[in-house]
């Protein structure tokens, strides 16, 4: 039986897509099953895959809970958030949601962020791979290093006391977005993760870090490269250096 999207959430899970016509529409079903009410937001930057046609077939099934937006090309990762960012607060939800297309973040846990950032008193809640030890499936153990010491490095250059500052798997309080200043957010890789966290931590706003277990996708290709853990890598330290001079709005 094909589940039910509801009309009416306070939610909204952003997924941005490039190339992930194997895995859209099991993603979308998966989080509608969820027992509690999501909407999804797609934002698809041309896939030549026709990812976008399955998700305007879905849109059909699930109106009202099923949006896209689709962009004309590439524009990395950050500014596919950002621009689903503003979306979501023009259209008043109060928890906005960071996840994968891939099933590398299980929608499972959408679940445990809410509940962290609802009932648990966090304003950002992260799905983490490494409060816990490494909880990393099928990766190459090579990424699994690069990623486990990008963030150490991390947390030793900015200060945060974040153990997974890359990760991708986020919910957001409505008053963080508003507050941050989504313009000034300049990164557009996996480094814009870290510049979420980091602003988010400067303004005082409580981080609280949720165990997940992360998978390595099955099916389509992975965007991850060494360039894109580059730019995380050197430019935190701009980051901290910056941070120096500006001045930060406060919660």
């Amino acid at each position: 039986m094909d589940p039910v999207a509801p009309s009416r959430s306070d939610c909204i899970v952003l997924i941005p897509t490039y190339n992930e016509k194997e895995n859209i529409a099991a993603i979308i079903h998966a989080v509608f099953e969820l027992p509690r009410p999501f909407h999804i937001l797609i934002i698809d930057d041309n896939s030549p895959d026709g990812t976008a046609d399955i998700v305007r077939s879905l849109q059909k099934q699930f109106p009202g809970a099923l949006h896209m937006l689709e962009r004309p090309g590439k524009q990395g990762l950050g500014t596919a958030y950002i621009t689903g960012f503003k979306w979501a607060i023009a259209r008043g939800y109060e928890y906005i949601f960071e996840m994968d297309a891939d099933f590398s973040h299980n929608p499972q846990d959408l679940m445990n962020l809410l509940a962290a950032c609802k009932t648990g008193g966090a304003d950002v809640a992260i799905g983490s791979r490494y409060v816990t030890g490494v909880n990393v499936v099928n990766w190459p153990m090579g990424r699994v290093m690069m990623s486990y010491f990008a963030s150490k490095y991390v947390r030793f250059i900015t200060g945060m006391k974040i153990h997974d500052t890359t990760a991708g798997f986020v919910c957001y309080r409505r008053r963080v977005l508003e507050t941050i200043g989504l313009d000034s957010i300049r990164f557009k890789g996996y480094a814009f993760q870290i510049e979420m966290k980091f602003t988010a931590y400067k303004c005082g706003f409580v981080i609280k870090e949720v165990p997940i277990i992360f998978i390595n996708r099955v099916l389509g290709e992975s965007k991850m490269n060494s360039s894109i853990f580059g730019e995380a890598v050197f430019g935190v330290i701009k980051l901290k250096i910056d941070s120096w001079f500006r001045k930060y709005p406060k919660r």
